[in-house]
């Protein structure tokens, strides 16, 4: 028991404020499906209950159990004033003062100074979006789609003409697929409204609500990876997800705005194709994008370390888990900017376009407490996910 806590055992919920003071040791006996703990900023915080309420999963807060998840809770929202009304029902007491900021193997210097640079990248402005960018990017996916469609309205449907409007629009989704990303992680616009067209009337097939399999073979990703992977997972698995998804959740007005998306198409090439060539065309442009999204994302991520998590600081869990791709324009358009990807991992809610600022500074970091940064060219990190 805890200077002024309830006597409790493993297993055993606790629920209120009850104003006890805990150790570590307490703390980390609560990480059972049905009694779990976690602490922010040494407050200690009964989520037993709402762990199946959590907007962004289950399995996600309660990763955390046990632990101490404050920077994975300042990383993932962007308005932590909102997020403390929730959390102050949970609230059941603090760490003792004799305790330590940090729980397990995690580096306390590292901690502080990760806090600081954050804290002056806030300064800076650099979590704050700029909507002409987002625009400007919405603009030339646009563009694609409309040449794509003036192509084949114009000079007729040979094959040719059909492959380079394939290609076309299977770059079009792509980048729009890189916007829906985007809209993941932070709020450009507030409105739902714009998350709407954005998300679902441009692309379709919006990544809604994707659970990770609890008991998928991860690290046996190689014997399977180019069956399943790039041509499959967008075609097929997102499709079917995506919409039972949304009608076992009955969020029709989802559902109608992503049917939108598919009247827009077949109402521009079925008087073109005919209604069976424009769902061959569709297919392939979605077999296309497919393996553009799925090379792209794996790059940064397969040849690193991802089996297992060894509940380290934020920074060096993170540098351990992704690496970086080369920063040109190219680059930079190709990939969304998540040849970023480990300021992506590190600042989730930090906007794309600031990630170039940032990358300098998290790299003086890891050099300061010898944490390795990796950075490789284009084809390196490709043909590391063959390797």
């Amino acid at each position: 028991m805890g200077g002024g806590g309830q006597l409790t055992e493993p297993g055993e919920p606790v629920s209120g404020r009850d104003g006890g003071v805990y150790t570590w040791e307490e703390v980390q006996r609560h990480c059972s499906r049905n009694d779990q703990w976690l602490v922010i900023d040494r407050k200690v915080y009964n989520i037993t209950q709402w762990a199946k309420r959590h907007p962004g999963g289950f399995r996600v807060i309660s990763h955390y159990a046990g632990e101490d998840a404050t920077e994975a809770f300042t990383a993932f929202h962007p308005e932590l004033k909102f997020v403390q009304k929730f959390l102050k029902p949970l609230l059941i007491g603090e760490l003792a003062a004799t305790e330590s900021n940090q729980d397990r193997n995690k580096n306390a210097a590292i901690i502080q100074d990760f806090n600081t640079l954050r804290a002056q990248m806030e300064k800076k402005g650099l979590f704050r979006a700029e909507p002409l960018f987002f625009c400007l990017h919405l603009g030339h996916i646009l563009l694609l789609e409309a040449l794509a469609w003036l192509i084949i309205w114009l000079w007729g449907t040979s094959w040719v003409l059909t492959f380079l409007c394939s290609v076309m629009l299977a770059t079009a989704q792509s980048q729009a697929g890189w916007l829906q990303h985007d809209f993941g992680h932070l709020s450009v616009f507030k409105k739902s409204s714009w998350n709407h067209i954005l998300q679902k009337f441009i692309i379709g097939h919006l990544k809604y609500g994707i659970k990770k399999i609890k008991y998928m073979p991860y690290h046996r990703q190689h014997q399977y990876f180019f069956l399943v992977g790039p041509p499959l997972l967008i075609p097929v698995y997102f499709h079917i997800q995506i919409m039972h998804t949304m009608i076992s959740r009955r969020d029709w007005v989802d559902l109608a705005w992503s049917m939108s998306y598919y009247l827009r198409y077949f109402s521009c090439y079925v008087p073109l194709y005919g209604l069976f060539g424009s769902l061959v065309l569709i297919s392939f442009v979605r077999f296309l994008e497919s393996h553009w999204f799925v090379w792209v994302t794996q790059m940064n991520h397969l040849p690193m370390d991802i089996d297992h998590e060894k509940r380290q600081d934020w920074l060096t869990m993170q540098l351990q888990a992704t690496c970086n791709i080369e920063q040109s324009v190219f680059n930079d358009w190709f990939s969304g900017h998540l040849n970023f990807q480990i300021e992506h991992h590190l600042f989730p809610t930090m906007p794309r376009h600031n990630y170039h600022l940032v990358a300098p500074l998290v790299r003086d970091l890891c050099d300061k407490h010898g944490v390795p940064y990796q950075m490789k060219t284009m084809w390196q990190g490709l043909t590391d996910v063959v390797g």
